[in-house]
């Protein structure tokens, strides 16, 4: 063999496969003392982006779950403030029903003057619901946008934009394909559905835009209609008090729940001060009176309706959020007893790695013995 001093060839391939295996254990003991597998982005470039979506994804789904439980808190709130009016009701019922008789005589005067306190305090409570600060109950909490640019068109019906995003859409139908696509007004976002024959329910998700066509319906025919309305242009105008609970993660019409809260002010409930001021009217009063019980419950059914929905939501978040988790830790946690097994490797291999430089570095010592 060759004795050479000026280049330790063994030397050098020993400090390289050193090398490595010094990197690999500092990796592994990043990882094992983070518990991430990717810590910057060089680790996992495309797995690093696609668990950043999924974080970010992951952040706004736990602030929705709040946004829940702050939507169901409002709602008790109001329902708190229907309660009361229907307990302020049946005694309203009863003081008409004691005026509706000749045996109130006189006393009607007094009978009248507690129901006409009972109709302030309807309207007080009424004003004075809030939840941080937005009035509840006396008709300003309402949900709802509206667009009037299909509604004359035949065999389209029940054009729903209710929590659709205010503006002008771009309408385009392609008689080829039959697919009839919506642009938002910056041009940023399409979306197509294909149109058919007959009854359809047709539904643009992203917009939270909706229509359903009737039986009659030709898809050239319902297509080259939606297209030519107002010059193609879709009008979503803006609900005078939009309401709508976030719900989701996306900025779309899936993850917002519209919401209407009715007014139970006395105006609403067709209530009037000196409604049992006389026997007639007091007769006539026990019937408003009914309406009103039945008025309130629908409304005090809505929210319960209400309640349901998110209750439901909060589930399929839950669900969501769990998955999503899921999916970011399969990405971006470290396998620990893979990588120990790992760290153990690099360990003897560094070990090994400095005896073998040891000994590559003594091999040109063995050149001395020549000159002796």
């Amino acid at each position: 063999m060759g004795f050479r001093i000026q280049n330790n060839i063994a030397a050098m391939n020993a400090q390289r496969n050193l090398g490595v295996a010094d990197s690999g254990l500092s990796k592994s003991l990043e990882r094992l003392s983070s518990g991430f597998r990717i810590n910057t982005a060089k680790d996992d470039a495309a797995g690093l982006a696609i668990s950043q979506q999924f974080r970010a994804d992951i952040a706004s789904a736990k602030v929705s779950q709040r946004n829940i439980s702050e939507a169901n808190a409002l709602l008790q709130t109001a329902e708190g403030a229907m309660n009361s009016v229907g307990d302020i009701l049946t005694r309203m019922k009863e003081l008409a029903t004691q005026a509706a008789s000749a045996n109130a005589g006189t006393d009607i005067t007094k009978v009248n003057a507690e129901y006409n306190t009972l109709v302030l305090e309807i309207d007080r409570i009424a004003d004075s619901t809030k939840y941080a600060g937005v009035q509840l109950t006396n008709g300003n909490f309402t949900a709802g946008n509206t667009s009037t640019t299909w509604a004359a068109l035949a065999n389209i019906y029940e054009v729903n934009v209710t929590n659709a995003t205010a503006g002008n859409y771009t309408v385009a139908y392609s008689a080829t394909s039959d697919g009839l696509t919506l642009t938002n007004a910056a041009g940023t976002i399409s979306e197509t559905r294909t149109l058919t024959a007959g009854a359809q329910t047709v539904n643009f998700g992203t917009f939270g835009i909706s229509f359903k066509t009737t039986g009659a319906a030709v898809a050239d025919t319902v297509g080259a209609a939606l297209e030519g309305a107002n010059g193609g242009t879709f009008v979503v105008a803006a609900g005078a008090n939009s309401k709508d609970f976030q719900v989701g993660y996306k900025n779309d019409g899936y993850s917002k729940m519209g919401v209407s809260i009715d007014s139970i002010t006395s105006t609403a409930l067709s209530l009037a001060t000196d409604d049992i001021s006389t026997l007639a009217k007091a007769q006539a009063a026990m019937t408003k009176i009914d309406s009103a019980v039945s008025a309130l419950s629908t409304s005090r059914a809505e929210i319960g309706s209400y309640q349901n929905r998110l209750a439901y939501a909060a589930s399929n978040l839950a669900t969501t959020l769990e998955n999503f988790t899921a999916a970011e830790s399969v990405i971006r946690d470290v396998d620990m007893a893979a990588e120990m097994t790992s760290f153990t490797k690099n360990q003897i291999l560094v070990q090994a790695g400095v005896s073998m430089l040891a000994q590559a570095n003594m091999s040109p010592q063995m050149v001395m013995s020549l000159f002796k």
